[in-house]
């Protein structure tokens, strides 16, 4: 039997899951490469022999994605694989269409295929796009799972950026943790607030792995929590599927991938940010639930947004630092660091792209919709000088720091600097108590 040649299009994350989970040990198929976009440097290096098994003892070559059509003629490529997130229906199927020009079949691996079953009872937490509000839902949900005295354990969507080996299975207790795994800012904002209230959290590469680490966990495991990327579908079959919308982005829900997988599957839909958001917008929203998921319950809640210091803002000329994803692929023009502002009513909202240098002047004009806000780039320690220098540049009398983690911890801010929490209080609908209360209570579960 000739083995079927297959790239695998992806981003650092769903790729190699998919690679992991349904082509590694399968002998029908030859990996030849994977390709690699959204993330800066991960082009050019390997997947490692010593995770990609026994078939593949050179390991597995990663290319940037623009070379896709020459690779797929030069390597003989029967089968592309399309394995990232958060991508509008238009740029999947341009994809496609580059993959069926160069004459190769375009593919995408669904639930049944890629889903792993644990042996805890599972929630997944989920979203039509990145920056909707998962990780304030998921932090909901641990707590309120720990009055219930259940010890949650949260698995985390994959973003393995440096030494893949050393990555394979990861453990995050403190934040210590985050330096010991040389963490980027984008992974610490989706870890730091976990650890930072005492929950257990895993990532990595190998999932499987990463599951039965978490299932028998030193500290012990009643339930799994999976705390999903971007707008994916889970890697673990859940007993409690819950997908969070973004009345900011009304018809995103139906037009992202594989976004509208998660609402289609959901049990429980949460429509955030209501308090922020546009009324029309908002029915926009749920009359888009009701068509596509007319058997979800839908939660209306609002982000509720929190500062530090406002005196430090209140009346001032600011810099606004954000969530990098949800302003980058995310095509979020704010975020709440935005919304803080406008709420304490600073003086200005300065803008940062003057002052922009390196990396950042790259992001600015790779992403044109963003206007007065940073992004908190921060994939190396490249990126990382050119945030703080970006920041320091800025002439400004404050800064707001509207990302999830203390950003002062990784760099020197040389000017005032305060943060904005932010949290998820349903105000319509069942709340999150409720539904829990069900899950808790379901034979052969919890």
């Amino acid at each position: 039997m000739n083995k079927k040649n297959i790239i695998i299009i992806g981003a650092a994350g769903r790729d190699f899951h998919n690679f992991n989970v349904y082509y590694r040990d399968n002998e029908a198929y030859n990996v030849v490469a994977f390709t690699a976009a959204q993330i800066p440097d991960i082009d050019g290096r390997k997947y490692p022999s010593e995770l990609a098994g026994e078939l593949y003892p050179d390991g597995i070559p990663i290319y940037s994605q623009e070379e896709l059509p020459e690779l797929i003629k030069a390597l003989e490529v029967d089968e592309c694989v399309f394995s990232y997130s958060d991508v509008s229906y238009e740029e999947v199927m341009s994809v496609s269409a580059i993959v069926n020009a160069a004459g190769a079949n375009f593919t995408l691996l669904g639930p049944n295929s890629t889903m792993l079953k644990s042996k805890k009872p599972v929630i997944s937490v989920c979203a039509v796009r990145t920056g909707t509000g998962k990780s304030q839902t998921s932090r909901k949900i641990i707590e309120t799972l720990l009055e219930h005295h259940l010890k949650v354990v949260a698995i985390r969507h994959p973003m393995p950026y440096g030494d893949l080996n050393a990555q394979r299975v990861q453990r995050f207790a403190t934040v210590e943790d985050l330096k010991k795994h040389h963490c980027t800012i984008e992974e610490m904002e989706e870890y730091e607030p976990h650890v930072a209230r005492g929950n257990i959290v895993y990532a990595g590469v190998d999932y499987a792995d990463i599951l039965e680490a978490a299932e028998n966990d030193p500290d012990g495991c009643d339930v799994i929590l999976w705390d999903g990327g971007n707008n994916d579908f889970s890697f673990i079959e859940p007993d409690l599927a819950i997908t969070v919308l973004d009345p900011h982005r009304p018809g995103h829900e139906l037009n992202y991938y594989p976004g509208e997988v998660c609402l289609r599957t959901t049990d429980v839909a949460i429509i955030n940010k209501v308090d922020s958001a546009k009324k029309e917008a908002i029915e926009i929203v749920e009359n888009n639930i009701k068509a596509a998921n007319p058997n979800s319950k839908i939660i209306k809640a609002e982000s509720t947004i929190k500062v530090d210091k406002p005196e430090i803002v209140a009346g001032k000329r600011v810099l606004i630092v954000e969530d990098g994803p949800t302003l980058t692929h995310g095509e979020m023009a704010l975020g709440a660091g935005t919304v803080a502002a406008e709420r304490l009513g600073v003086k200005e909202i300065v803008d940062p792209r003057p002052s922009a240098v390196g990396t950042l002047t790259e992001t600015f004009n790779k992403y044109k919709h963003l206007g007065k806000v940073l992004p908190a780039m921060g994939y190396g320690e490249q990126q990382l000088k050119d945030l703080e220098e970006t920041i320091n540049n800025t002439d400004c009398d404050a800064v707001i720091i509207g990302t999830p983690i203390d950003l002062t911890r990784v760099i020197s801010i040389n000017k005032p600097s305060t943060r904005v929490h932010y949290d998820l209080e349903e105000v319509d609908g069942p709340n999150l108590e409720e539904i829990l209360k069900e899950f808790i209570q379901k034979p052969n579960l919890v």
